[in-house]
């Protein structure tokens, strides 16, 4: 049976297969027929809510985006303004790692074959990045940051803790050099680039491994 339009799940369940489609067995499977028979709807399904399967895509790129919005949100002021700056690297990571498929479509890559995304589909989730600009700002209001543009911090905070997360998501990040391990250091390191003590820095990002980054739920860390 086709989803309807009045159905709530129907839509969010076609964006959830398409993505694990593309992960799991490359864009070939990306096809109105596959997605019907995993879905057990006809491919009509895909026209009603999307328009085809290029929106579909594109759809696929703003929920996971929306879903990163949503983890990055759920982190809170608090007066250690560095602690908050590395909770967000934790709930970028978090993200990446409870919603696997949808990122990998999120940054587009040669699993997207035909359906490669536009200029302004790549560009769409920049406003995930104003969360980190805010308080990239605190830190430097602080005192904790050195005097900067806090775009260009947001910026390298964001290329930094991508590139760890999808050698995570790929399985190249092993023992004894795990993702864990490596994430922790990283966030280090990235605070004492950006101008804060290296003591402080330690401070703050062990605080920050205690703070829950509730209601998202968290996966447990890999590696």
């Amino acid at each position: 049976m086709s989803p309807r339009r009045s159905d709530p799940h129907a839509r969010s369940a076609l964006i959830e297969i398409a993505a694990r489609l593309l992960a799991e067995r490359g864009p070939q499977a990306l096809s109105t027929r596959g997605l019907a028979a995993e879905a057990g709807s006809s491919t009509m399904a895909v026209y009603t809510h999307f328009g085809g399967m290029r929106g579909l895509v594109r759809e696929m790129v703003h929920e996971g985006f929306a879903r990163l919005h949503q983890h990055m949100t759920s982190v809170a002021h608090t007066d250690d303004p560095v602690a908050d700056m590395a909770l967000l690297g934790r709930a970028y990571r978090a993200n990446a790692l409870a919603n696997p498929h949808l990122y990998g479509v999120m940054f587009g890559g040669s699993m997207l074959a035909g359906f490669s995304l536009s200029e302004d589909d790549r560009q769409h989730g920049r406003y995930t990045l104003l969360t980190v600009v805010e308080y990239a700002q605190r830190c430097i209001a602080a005192g904790r940051f050195r005097q900067g543009d806090p775009e260009l911090v947001a910026h390298q905070m964001w290329t930094a803790t991508h590139g760890l997360v999808t050698l995570e998501l790929g399985g190249y990040l092993i023992e004894p050099w795990s993702a864990q391990r490596c994430f922790e250091a990283q966030l280090i390191g990235l605070l004492v680039s950006a101008g804060d003590d290296v003591e402080q820095a330690t401070r703050s990002v062990e605080t920050s491994a205690t703070r829950p980054l509730s209601p998202v739920d968290i996966p447990a860390p890999r590696g």
